[in-house]
């Protein structure tokens, strides 16, 4: 997972609340045994709809997302955070999400950050005024800000994932910072229990 400190793009407004894990990537594309190539699928039944905001080519690039309330209920699946970080997402903007999606965010590097519904609706006005306005999510010091818009808005995250966060640390990378004392602990280990 690669670390993230601060990053600086422009972003969708997908104006949905309640937008579910099927949405994101639906079931058919879960027969994959790859992990790669789920970009395609991202919201693939609603981008039939030529409409569609993913479609709109004023967005096109953009590193953040900025979606309405419950974003990723439904089923968990990885396969949606995949989805969303091959497609060029770094972050996801939302007034809240489903925990086990979240939690997902969280262990795959796509940064799950919560602002309020007021919040969520300026950074979808400044979007919509101007599609290549600049925004900034710094994990250092969790604030959301669109410097020329005069917008900064904290957004709340527990030290641990903070951390996880900014040095780049998946599951196997945080058990990997105490490799000095698993092997310690193994040198004191009877040999009838080493494998």
């Amino acid at each position: 997972m690669k670390a993230f400190t601060v990053v600086t793009g422009t972003a969708v407004p997908l104006k949905r609340s309640d937008v579910d894990t099927d949405q994101i990537i639906p079931a058919d594309w879960l027969k994959r045994v790859e992990r790669t190539g789920f970009e395609a699928g991202l919201f693939s039944t609603w981008r039939d709809d030529r409409n569609f905001v993913l479609n709109d080519e004023r967005f096109a690039g953009a590193s953040i997302l900025v979606a309405g309330p419950s974003f990723g209920v439904g089923s968990s699946r990885e396969h949606a955070v995949w989805a969303i970080q091959q497609y060029g997402f770094d972050a996801v903007i939302a007034p809240s999400f489903s925990d086990i999606f979240r939690n997902n965010c969280t262990k795959n590097g796509l940064a799950p950050v919560v602002l309020p519904q007021a919040s969520v609706e300026k950074l979808w006005e400044l979007i919509e005024a101007d599609p290549k306005v600049e925004i900034t999510v710094d994990m250092q010091r969790l604030t959301v800000e669109v410097p020329s818009a005069g917008f900064v808005e904290s957004f709340p995250m527990d030290p641990p994932t903070q951390h996880r966060f900014l040095n780049g640390l998946d599951d196997i990378g945080i058990t990997l910072t105490h490799a000095g004392a698993i092997d310690d602990y193994e040198k004191t280990r009877p040999s009838w229990l080493k494998a």
